[in-house]
């Protein structure tokens, strides 16, 4: 298939430095060469502008820390994403996970759709990031893009799509395993269904996998955001808020080699790569390996 890469360095919602390099710290470790390999054309977009956190004032014009640089990065995002061909699969790169509300958001209106496409959207992460300006601890953007994609929050970043949003309905989350207390409530009464990681031990991936495409067969597209810390920070140690008794090295493969075989997945993010705090470039190799895996690499 035809696979447009675009990079957004951005480390504005997040609480620690360094995930603006993810970017390239993915490049590096020859994301575009192993996806080449299996028999893709691959196109490099380069990144879209961010704004530098020490060129700024974190809390001008609003209550959230870097609010307007944020959605303007975001809708940048869409922009970029949304002029794409419907029939190219976007690979998108954070940065914090806060890009999400631009990448899922541009990958729905992808091709000229109009209104957008339905979007099931599976989250692959230690945190549920469904809280919202007034239930946050911490302010950081990074910790709310599911509940702004579904509508909920700041009405700025809640209208990147203009009318279009994801369907509470349509949020499948898996690796759960850090959630705020009022995110909890806010989970429960949109009715968002979260795959813990006690669901995982109990259940396996298999099932798991197999719930997931039944909950979200009747969408259109199907967007994977893979957060880096959804592995065990044994696995991935390079990520900003790690959490132990994450998904396993063969758990992140499975999960992806069976989204692979279902054919129904049209957008990746990969987020939160963070080779500050990595050891030897490990996580973003890992992750480029989840990528490979969810678009065709196989065993035998």
């Amino acid at each position: 298939m035809d696979i447009s890469i675009l990079g957004i360095p951005m480390d504005l919602g997040a609480g620690r430095r360094g995930v603006d390099m993810g970017p390239s710290a993915l490049r590096n470790a020859h994301l575009a060469a192993r996806l080449r390999d299996l028999g893709h054309v691959v196109s490099d977009l380069g990144d879209v502008d961010v704004a530098l956190p020490e060129t700024l004032d974190k809390h001008a014009h609003s209550g959230l820390a870097f609010l307007d640089p944020i959605l303007a990065a975001c809708r940048a995002t869409v922009d970029r994403l949304a002029a794409l061909p419907a029939s190219t699969f976007p690979v998108t790169l954070g940065g914090d996970h806060s890009v999400s509300m631009g990448t899922v958001t541009g990958g729905a209106l992808r091709g000229g759709t109009g209104q957008g496409a339905r979007t099931g959207l599976i989250w692959v992460d230690a945190h549920t990031d469904y809280n919202t300006p007034g239930s946050s601890p911490s302010g950081n953007v990074h910790g709310m893009p599911v509940a702004h994609l579904t509508g909920l929050g700041d009405a700025r970043l809640a209208a990147l799509g203009g009318g279009w949003r994801v369907h509470p309905e349509d949020v499948v989350m898996i690796g759960i395993r850090s959630v705020d207390v009022h995110e909890r409530e806010l989970l429960r009464e949109a009715g968002i269904k979260a795959y813990t990681m006690k669901d995982v031990d109990q259940l396996g991936i298999t099932r798991i996998h197999e719930e997931t495409m039944e909950r979200l067969a009747h969408t259109e597209r199907l967007h994977v955001s893979f957060d880096a810390d959804a592995l065990d920070p044994a696995v991935c140690p390079g990520v900003g808020t790690p959490v132990p008794g994450g998904l396993t090295y063969r758990e992140g493969h499975l999960l992806m080699e069976l989204l692979s075989e279902s054919g129904r997945v049209t957008g990746l993010d990969i987020v939160e790569v963070n080779p500050v705090l990595d050891t030897r470039n490990q996580t973003a190799e890992i992750m480029v390996g989840m990528a490979a895996s969810l678009l065709g690499q196989r065993i035998l």
